[in-house]
């Protein structure tokens, strides 16, 4: 007997989402880029994270396997200070503010998530990890936009926040034309106290 199975997937990704207020701060700033820049491709600001690891596509039957170790990693994690500030570019097409803070405890945990990830037998593409929080990105035929509305991110400095949870994204539910949409698979709270 011939059973096709079909194998689903899902688009997944390991991140640190800013709080409302940060994020808030951080869509005033914009205001003046949102108007001057309607062309770009924003996005939303329920979306923006900062991506610790980005595992691509996996079969839905292997999110299972990393929800217990990264449980783990996260209890034993005291919270992150971070804060959004300036703003620059990837190319000519792709805004970003960047992160400040704690660096060095962020580059630690982005570390750890990555080891978990490898111990659960998955494999990835491993990059350095460049802390930045995406925000838009402009069309093929226009290559100011991004450069632009970089220039004028240039000087914010956000007020520093706690990260509170570290989540396990899915991207792409419901797969067809229109945005990228993101919504957590599952979330751990930061519980550590050292």
């Amino acid at each position: 007997m011939n059973v096709h199975i079909q194998t689903s997937t899902v688009r997944v990704f390991i991140a640190l989402a800013p709080p409302d207020e940060a994020k808030e701060e951080l869509a005033r700033e914009l205001r003046p880029a949102y108007e001057a820049y309607p062309g770009m491709r924003w996005n939303r600001i329920e979306d923006w994270h900062i991506t610790l690891a980005f595992l691509g596509e996996l079969p839905v039957a292997t999110v299972p396997l990393l929800r217990p170790p990264l449980a783990e990693l996260a209890a034993a994690r005291r919270p992150l200070e971070l804060a959004l500030g300036g703003g620059s570019h990837f190319g000519e097409r792709v805004l970003w503010s960047g992160i400040e803070g704690d660096l060095e405890g962020l580059h630690r945990l982005a570390a750890d998530v990555r080891t978990v990830v490898k111990e659960c037998g998955i494999a990835f593409e491993d990059r350095p990890l460049r802390p930045h929080l995406t925000l838009a990105r402009s069309r093929r035929n226009d290559p100011t936009s991004a450069v632009e509305a970089a220039a004028g991110l240039a000087a914010f400095t956000g007020r520093p926040w706690q990260t509170d949870r570290l989540h396990l994204v899915g991207s792409n539910f419901g797969r067809g034309p229109g945005p990228i949409h993101y919504r957590d698979i599952e979330a751990w709270k930061f519980a550590g106290t050292g």
